[in-house]
């Protein structure tokens, strides 16, 4: 699970700082890559990687589960994402 976690952060901030860079310095795309969306990938990496131990028994993927996992990655940080949206009027980009 750890694994996942850490993957899917790496991932998405390569990505993003990729996109980002694009448009600003390479250390400035950096930074705002690792304070845009931690905390969202982070709940959902963890939301799916418990929905996978909760109906597999373990950390088993099977092709069912994907979607049951896709919809808890998603809903998990919409309350976040909105939150900051809204009482903050943050975007991630």
């Amino acid at each position: 699970m750890v694994l996942a976690v850490v993957n899917g952060l790496l991932t998405s901030i390569v990505l993003e700082t990729v996109i980002l860079s694009r448009q600003m310095a390479l250390a400035s795309a950096f930074r705002t890559a690792c304070g845009m969306s931690l905390i969202s990938m982070i709940s959902m990496e963890v939301a799916m990687n418990i929905v996978d131990v909760l109906v597999t028994g373990g950390a088993v993927i099977i092709w069912w589960v994907v979607p049951l996992m896709l919809l808890a990655g998603f809903l998990t940080p919409l309350p976040y994402n909105y939150w900051r949206l809204k009482a903050l009027n943050k975007a991630c980009h």
